[in-house]
């Protein structure tokens, strides 16, 4: 059978490749760790030892998002275990240099792609004690090579209705993977249906609930925030409206709100963080078009006091710290094609939260949001203007609204804590 999943992985490389090319040319995706990736010569690692209180645990994360959620997992384990070596994998170029950035000195490497000789290569440098997917990597080789060795599990799992449709086409293939697992931590009972559904036994599954909750910072005056508060020059007075995880769409939106209202609100100040580093300059050239001085966060130096109304953030790692400067939250990847991106962080500091109407890979965060009428979903430019005079000309409403959501975070809370509880027993 791995001969079989490295034939069908050569002929997809193969029928790829010219696309792959185009954005290793463009874009400089792909470029990084092809040895790790087809080879598997990640770092070498000595073997951990027999001691079980000394154990090496490779958690794998694959973009930017996951990466951010290894944070709470990283201090409870490390906190509980201070022994325990945890080593970090991920595929992505942006979600590796973001891992180095906020996790090193631990080791940070790409994870081989699901050839056989890659996984068995990899597996053999790193040597796990446990191997921890983070929220869906259904890998065969990987699980299958890895359970030889040691436990793999999945933790913060979630299953979308579309991934459970495509999975279900590979039946034979998905359900030996899926009982080769140790567990599945999951965040709520609709993912652990579908995971059973799937062919993972019940006593595979613990429902855990979500980590991202855990991960969201809520104190808007942390070290990071009031930072990046003085390096931007925002005072008491202004009211920051913030567009995080950007796609062409919510940027448009903005940009054309923003040149409309600027002079009637000279109180409002606009920050972009697009989300992928390749369209900063795109972004950029953007906000000369519409002809407002804007500054670029890679502009911005230790003693700059900036009176710019137009802020772009075209740097990485920082949208979480940004978000506690905000009073007008507006979430990206949800008027485009994406399906939504993470509107917990924005919730969890109080800001007033709004996103467009496609968020279906945050379904059930939004489905909880709006039930306690946390959000505001937007479908159109005047609804945004809506939106947003209304939290200006009605500031009250706009902070009980950001309070309803810092405190429905709040009680979402505890998910890290069961993850590992489930980790340690492995």
């Amino acid at each position: 059978m791995p001969h079989v999943r490295n034939l069908v992985y050569l002929l997809l490389l193969i029928l790829l490749s010219p696309w792959l090319v185009i954005n290793a040319v463009t874009k400089g995706k792909y470029r990084q760790g092809l040895t790790e990736k087809l080879l598997g010569l990640v770092p070498r690692l000595p073997a951990s030892g027999v001691d079980s209180s000394k154990r090496r645990i490779w958690l794998h994360a694959v973009s930017v998002g996951e990466v951010n959620l290894l944070q709470p997992v990283l201090q409870e384990l490390e906190q509980r275990y201070p022994d325990w070596e945890c080593v970090i994998s991920t595929t992505t170029k942006t979600g590796y240099e973001l891992a180095r950035q906020k996790y090193s000195p631990r080791t940070v490497f790409y994870c081989p792609l699901d050839f056989s000789w890659a996984v068995k290569t990899a597996l053999r440098r790193i040597q796990p004690d446990l191997l921890v997917l983070v929220e869906l990597e259904l890998w065969p080789n990987l699980i299958h090579y890895a359970t030889k060795n040691c436990p793999v599990t999945i933790i913060n799992g979630r299953l979308s209705e579309n991934s459970t449709k495509g999975y279900k086409r590979l039946g034979l293939l998905i359900k030996p993977t899926l009982r080769k697992l140790k567990h599945i931590a999951v965040q709520n009972e609709k993912y652990a249906d579908r995971f059973i559904e799937l062919g993972a036994k019940n006593n595979q599954i613990t429902v855990t609930g979500s980590i991202k909750f855990d991960g969201a910072e809520t104190n808007r005056k942390n070290p990071k925030t009031r930072e990046l508060r003085q390096l931007a020059g925002i005072s008491d007075d202004d009211v920051i409206l913030l567009v995080g995880s950007s796609q062409v769409e919510e940027e448009e939106l903005c940009l054309k709100y923003f040149k409309a209202h600027m002079d009637e609100f000279s109180q409002l100040k606009l920050i972009l963080v697009p989300r992928h580093p390749e369209r900063f300059e795109e972004v950029a050239q953007r906000c000369r078009q519409i002809e407002i001085p804007f500054l670029r966060r890679s502009e911005m130096t230790s003693s700059d006091q900036t009176n710019a109304r137009l802020l772009l953030i075209d740097v990485i790692g920082e949208l979480g710290a940004w978000w506690g400067l905000t009073d007008i939250a507006f979430v990206g990847g949800s008027l485009g094609s994406r399906g939504g991106q993470n509107m917990i962080e924005p919730a969890a500091y109080g800001a007033a939260v709004s996103f467009g109407p496609n968020t279906w890979n945050f379904k059930d965060i939004v489905e909880l949001i709006l039930h306690h009428q946390a959000a505001r979903v937007i479908h159109s430019d005047e609804e945004f203007e809506e939106f947003v005079r209304w939290c200006i000309e009605s500031p009250e409403d706009a902070a009980a609204m950001g309070q309803t959501a810092a405190e429905l975070v709040a009680n979402q809370q505890g998910a890290t804590r069961r993850t590992v509880d489930i980790l340690s027993y492995l």
